[in-house]
């Protein structure tokens, strides 16, 4: 492992918008952090460990990456407003439950990124996953019953998936 890496460059980086305005402690200290954040990721960035093969990143899966990022903070928003809106509120309904959904997602950092996408939507939590079939238990603020069947929307879920598909997918 090279110290002086694109990685530690981008550490670095990080390291210096997060502290800014900068003095010459807290470029130093800025190296030292962004060395051992590199050696920290470094078995993760080389698949070693896992069973699964190392994803390449390529542009393409950084503009997906930056596209889920932008649609994170976009359903995070709405789904912060929609729950204060039921706090406030107490004519919108609140009916908790949970529902078995189904995802295509095969890798473990893909579910992992799914299951902690949900959990930090607010209205959302992941209960569980069960990788050998597809499955993610997810409990909802909101869930319907409509001609006997428990429904609720899945719809945030899905554009997570679909974008997390192109990213950490081969």
């Amino acid at each position: 492992m090279m110290i002086l890496s694109p990685i530690t460059a981008f550490w670095f980086m990080i390291w210096c918008l997060l502290s800014w305005p900068l003095d010459i402690k807290d470029v130093l200290f800025g190296v030292i952090v962004a060395i051992f954040a590199t050696y920290l990721s470094h078995e993760i960035r080389q698949g070693k460990n896992a069973s699964e093969p190392r994803v390449v990143p390529t542009p393409a899966r950084i503009f997906w990456f930056f596209a889920y990022l932008a649609l994170f903070a976009w359903e995070c928003f709405k789904a912060n407003i929609d729950v204060a809106l039921r706090v406030i509120n107490p004519k919108l309904p609140i009916q908790p439950g949970t529902i078995k959904v189904t995802t295509e997602l095969k890798s473990d950092i893909a579910l992992t990124f799914l299951a902690n996408s949900i959990t930090l939507t607010p209205g959302m939590t992941t209960i569980d996953i069960d990788k050998c079939n597809g499955l993610l238990y997810v409990h909802f603020l909101v869930v319907k019953e409509i001609d006997g069947l428990v429904r609720c929307d899945t719809r945030t879920i899905r554009k997570f998936e679909n974008i997390l598909k192109k990213v950490f997918e081969p």
